[in-house]
C-alpha cells in the first residue's frame, strides 16, 4: 500500500472498501486521516493479513465514520498473531471523536488494554465486535444499555472481566462472551431481551441457576453455557423455546431427572450437548415417532447417568454426525442401527457396560468417521475379521479408543490409518508395539498404559515428533529410557513411563523451549542423580521419580521451575539436609513427597518459607489441576482418569473423578532421619491439608502454631521423640480427619474438647506419660492436667487448669470427606500422585 497513492487525493470519498486483498503486511498509511468525509471504511481481510503494524493515530480524525471494519477473518490453519496493533490512546481518541459510529469491528486487532468508558456514549452504536483483541480489565457495564446495540462479541479476551446487568434494552440480538472472565449469575431481567437470538457464555465464571424467565426469549436459537459453574435443575420454561437450534449445557453442575422427550419436542434443535453434569436422563416413551424428531446432528450425553440399552429413537436421526454416550451405565450389545448412521463423524461409547463383539466390517458404512471410542469399562471384543485388505472406509479416522477391548496385539488395520492423531489402547493384553507404529508421524497422543508390553523401548519412538502425550506406564518394559526422549519433540507435554522395570539413568538432555508439563518415571529401577538440565523444562508442573534408586541430594534447583506444583521423590536414596544453599522460592509448589529417603539434619525455617503457595488464604488458593481436555482436529478427548487410591495400613479409600483435587496441599517427610525441633513457622502454611512428619527423629514440643492450619485434614507426627503436652490449640483444627501422635514422649492430658476427642486410642498409644479418656490411663482430675515431672524429679508439681465441665464430644460433619480420598498412614503410598498424573 503506497502511502503516496492518489487514492488519498479523493478527499470527498465517503465509502472505502479494500477488504479481502493482500497488501503484503504494509502499514495502514497515515494519510487515511485526510479522507475526512469517510462514513464507511473497510480494511478487513480473510486469512492472509492485509495490513500489519500500528493503526495510525490519524484514524481518530475520521469523525464522520459510521462504520469501521479492521477485522482479520482468521481461518485454519490459525494464525495466532494479531498483526495489527491499536494503541489505547488512539482508540480512546477515535471513540471520543467518532460519536456517530454505528458499527465497530476490530476482531484480532491487538488493543491490549481496558476499554475506554467513552464507549458508553456511542448512542448510535449497533455492532461492537472485539473478538480476540487481548482486552483486560472491567467491561463498562453501560455498553449493555446502549439503546441501539444489537450485536456484542467479546469472545476470547481471556482477562476481560464483567457482569451481566439488569437488562432494559429489547434490541440485543447477539451476546457472544466465550473464553472471557465474565462472572456472576444470569439476571431474571434477561427476559427483556425479546430479540435475543444468540447467547453464548461458554468457558466463563458464571454460576447459579437458569432463571425461568429465560423461557420468554422466543427468538433464541443459540444457547450455550458450556464449562461454567451453573447448578440446580433445568427449568421447564426452556422447553418453550421453539426456535432453539443449538443448546449446550455441557460441563456444569445441573442436576435432577430430565425426560429426553422434552428436548425432542424442540422442533428446530440441531445440537444438544448435556455431557458432564449431574443429570439423570430418561425417556418416557421408548418409541418416538420419526416424524416428530428434530433435525439433530450433534448429540452429547456423556456422563449423564443413562441406563438400560441405547435408545432406538436414535436410529431415526439420519443426519446425526456426532454421538457421545461415553461414561454412562448403558448395557447390552451395541445396536446395529448405530453403524447405519452414515453421516457419523464421532461415535463415542466408551466407559459404559456394553458387551459383545464388534467386527471391523460393521463400520463399513461409516465412511465419514473421524473418532471411534469403544474402550473404558465396556466388555467388548474387537475383531478385525478376515477381510482387512480394503479399509478405505476407515481412511478418515483420526482418533481411536480401543482401551479394555481384550486385545492381545495391535490391530493391523491401524497401520492403514494415515490421518491418525490419537490412539488409546490402554488396559489390554498387548505384548509388543509393531515397528510400523514409528512411521505414524501425524500421531499426537499414544496411550498404551496397563498392557503386557515387554522388552526395551525402541529408539525409533523418537520419530514421532508431533507427540503431545506419550503414556507407556504400567507395563513390563525393561532396559534404559531412550536418551532422545528429553529432546526429540518440542510439542511433548505429558511423558509417562512409570510402573515398569526400566533401569539406568534418565535422559540427561532436555531441549530448551520444550513443552513438558508432566514427567512420570516413578516405580522403576532407575538410578543416579537427577539431571540438572531438567531446569530447561520451564512448563513442568509435575515430576514423579518415586520408588526408584536415585541417589542425590535435595534438588533445591527445581525451585527455578516457575510452574512446578508437585514433586514426588518418595522411596529413593536421596540424602543430606533438606535445604537450599541460598534463599530459594518454590512459587507454585503444592505437594512435596520426600518420604522414605535418607534425609537428615534439622528442618530449617527457611525451607518452610520457600513454599510460597502453601501460605495463602483458603478462599484464594486453588491448585489448577483441571481435567485436561485435548482438542485435536475439532474433536474432544478427555484423558483424565478416575481413581486416586491411598493406603493406611491396609485400608484403601478411593476418591472419584472431579472431587476437588485442586484443593490438595501436602507435605510428606515421613520415614527419614530428620532431627531437631519442628519449626514453629510450619504453622504459617495455612493451606496445608496433609502434614506427615512421622518416623523421624524430631524432638521438642509440638508447635502450638499448628493450630493455625485451619484446612488441615491429616496430621501424623507418630514415631518421633516429641515431648511435652499436646497443645490445646490443636482442638481448633475442625477439619481434622486423621490424627496420630503415637510413640513419642508426650505427657499430660489429651485435650478433651474439639476434634481431638473423636480419635481412638491408637492415635495416642506409646506415650507413657499421656492420659485421657481414649487411653487405659485416665487422668486423675478432670479439672486439671496431670503435673509435668520436673527434670530433677524432686521439685513440687504444678498443675494447669483447663476447660472441662460436663464436656461432650463434638462430631464434625464433612462435606466431601478427606480431600482427594486421603488416608495417611506413615507415608504416602506409591500411588499418591497417580490421580494427579491421570488428571493431566
Amino acid at each position: 500500500m503506497d502511502p503516496n497513492s492518489t487514492l488519498f487525493s479523493l478527499v470527498h470519498l465517503q465509502s472505502l472498501n479494500l477488504s479481502d486483498n493482500h497488501f503484503n503486511y504494509s502499514q495502514i498509511p497515515a494519510k487515511i486521516g485526510e479522507l475526512s468525509h469517510l462514513r464507511y471504511l473497510n480494511l478487513s481481510h480473510c486469512n492472509d493479513n492485509t495490513f500489519s503494524g500500528e493503526v495510525p493515530p490519524q484514524l481518530s480524525h475520521l469523525s464522520n465514520l459510521l462504520s469501521l471494519d479492521l477485522r482479520s477473518h482468521t481461518l485454519p490453519p490459525y494464525d495466532l498473531v494479531n498483526h495489527l496493533q491499536l494503541k489505547a490512546s488512539t482508540f480512546t481518541s477515535f471513540i471520543q471523536n467518532s460519536t456517530r459510529l454505528e458499527h465497530l469491528r476490530l476482531n484480532f486487532v491487538s488493543i491490549s488494554s481496558s476499554l475506554p468508558h467513552s464507549l458508553t456514549n456511542l448512542t448510535s452504536l449497533q455492532t461492537l465486535s472485539l473478538y480476540n483483541c487481548e482486552l483486560h480489565g472491567e467491561f463498562p457495564v453501560g455498553i449493555f444499555h446502549l439503546p441501539n446495540l444489537t450485536f456484542l462479541d467479546l469472545a476470547e479476551n481471556q482477562y476481560l472481566r464483567g457482569m451481566l446487568p439488569n437488562f432494559l434494552s429489547r434490541k440485543l440480538v447477539v451476546i457472544n462472551l466465550p473464553i472471557t472472565s465474565f462472572y456472576g449469575t444470569l439476571p431474571a431481567s434477561i427476559e427483556n431481551l425479546t430479540s435475543l437470538s444468540w447467547f453464548v457464555i461458554s468457558n466463563c465464571n458464571f454460576y447459579g441457576t437458569i432463571p425461568s424467565s429465560l423461557g420468554n426469549l422466543t427468538q433464541l436459537a443459540h444457547f450455550v453455557l458450556t464449562d461454567n459453574v451453573f447448578d440446580g435443575e433445568i427449568p421447564n420454561s426452556l422447553f418453550r423455546l421453539d426456535n432453539l437450534e443449538y443448546l449446550s449445557l455441557w460441563g456444569n453442575f445441573f442436576e435432577g431427572k430430565v425426560a429426553l422427550d422434552m428436548f425432542l419436542k424442540l422442533k428446530m434443535l440441531n445440537v444438544l450437548a448435556l455431557s458432564q453434569n449431574k443429570l439423570s436422563l430418561f425417556s418416557k416413551n421408548k418409541a418416538v415417532n420419526e416424524t416428530t424428531l428434530p433435525p439433530i446432528q450433534w448429540l452429547g450425553f456423556g456422563s449423564c447417568n443413562l441406563t438400560g440399552e441405547i435408545s432406538t429413537w436414535i436410529m431415526n436421526l439420519t443426519s446425526l454426525s456426532y454421538l457421545d454416550l461415553h461414561d454412562n451405565n448403558l448395557q447390552g450389545k451395541i445396536p446395529s442401527f448405530l453403524f447405519m448412521l452414515e453421516n457419523l463423524t464421532v461415535l463415542d461409547l466408551a466407559d459404559n457396560m456394553l458387551e459383545g463383539q464388534v467386527e471391523l466390517d460393521m463400520l463399513s458404512k461409516l465412511k465419514k468417521l473421524t473418532f471411534l471410542g469403544l474402550g473404558g469399562g465396556n466388555k467388548l471384543s474387537f475383531i478385525e475379521g478376515k477381510n482387512t485388505s480394503n479399509l478405505t472406509f476407515l481412511s478418515q479416522i483420526q482418533m481411536l479408543d480401543l482401551s479394555s477391548c481384550n486385545l492381545v496385539h495391535f490391530p493391523n488395520f491401524i497401520q492403514r490409518l494415515q490421518n491418525l492423531t490419537e490412539l488409546v489402547l490402554s488396559n489390554n493384553n498387548i505384548k509388543k508395539i509393531p515397528s510400523w507404529m514409528w512411521n505414524k508421524t501425524t500421531l499426537q497422543s499414544l496411550d498404551i498404559r496397563s498392557n503386557l508390553l515387554s522388552g526395551e523401548i525402541s529408539p525409533f519412538l523418537c520419530n514421532l515428533q508431533s507427540l503431545v502425550v506419550l503414556d507407556l506406564s504400567s507395563n513390563n518394559l525393561v532396559g534404559m529410557i531412550p536418551s532422545c526422549l528429553g529432546s526429540f519433540s518440542r510439542s511433548l507435554q505429558f511423558l509417562r513411563l512409570g510402573e515398569n522395570k526400566l533401569s539406568g539413568s534418565i535422559p540427561q538432555t532436555y531441549v530448551k523451549g520444550n513443552s513438558l508439563q508432566l514427567i512420570d518415571f516413578g516405580s522403576n529401577r532407575l538410578y543416579g542423580p537427577l539431571p540438572r538440565q531438567l531446569i530447561n523444562c520451564r512448563m513442568l508442573e509435575l515430576l514423579d521419580v518415586s520408588n526408584n534408586h536415585f541417589n542425590d541430594s535435595f534438588p533445591f534447583w527445581l525451585e527455578s521451575l516457575p510452574q512446578l506444583k508437585v514433586i514426588s521423590l518418595r522411596n529413593n536414596k536421596f540424602h543430606g539436609a533438606i535445604e537450599c544453599p541460598s534463599k530459594c522460592s518454590f512459587l507454585k509448589l503444592n505437594i512435596i513427597d520426600l518420604s522414605n529417603n535418607d534425609f537428615f539434619g534439622n528442618l530449617s525455617p527457611e525451607i518452610i518459607k520457600s513454599f510460597k503457595s502453601m501460605t495463602v488464604s483458603s478462599t484464594n488458593h486453588q491448585v489448577q489441576f483441571k481435567d485436561q481436555i485435548y482438542i485435536l482436529q475439532n474433536n474432544v478427548v478427555d484423558i483424565s482418569t478416575i481413581l486416586f487410591p491411598m493406603y493406611n495400613k491396609g485400608v484403601v479409600i478411593d476418591y472419584h473423578e472431579r472431587q476437588y483435587l485442586h484443593d490438595m496441599v501436602a507435605i510428606d517427610l515421613s520415614c527419614n532421619k530428620i532431627s531437631g525441633e519442628i519449626p514453629d513457622i510450619m504453622g504459617s502454611l495455612n493451606s496445608l491439608v496433609v502434614l506427615n512428619l512421622s518416623y523421624n527423629m524430631f524432638i521438642g514440643s509440638i508447635p502450638s502454631s499448628l493450630g493455625k492450619l485451619s484446612n488441615l485434614e491429616v496430621l501424623d507426627l507418630s514415631f518421633n521423640s516429641l515431648s511435652g503436652n499436646i497443645p490445646q490449640q490443636l482442638t481448633e483444627l475442625t477439619f481434622l480427619d486423621f490424627f496420630n501422635v503415637s510413640f513419642n514422649n508426650l505427657s499430660g492430658s489429651i485435650p478433651e474438647n474439639g476434634q481431638l476427642s473423636t480419635f481412638e486410642s491408637n492415635s495416642f498409644e506409646g506415650n507413657n506419660n499421656l492420659c485421657g479418656i481414649q487411653l487405659v490411663k485416665k487422668c486423675e482430675d478432670h479439672h486439671f492436667k496431670l503435673p509435668l515431672p520436673k527434670p530433677d524429679g524432686d521439685q513440687d508439681s504444678e498443675s494447669e487448669s483447663f476447660f472441662e465441665s460436663n464436656w461432650r464430644i463434638i462430631l464434625i460433619g464433612y462435606g466431601g470427606g478427606l480431600v482427594a480420598g486421603l488416608a495417611l498412614g506413615n507415608a504416602f503410598a506409591p500411588d499418591v500422585v497417580r490421580l494427579l498424573k491421570r488428571i493431566f
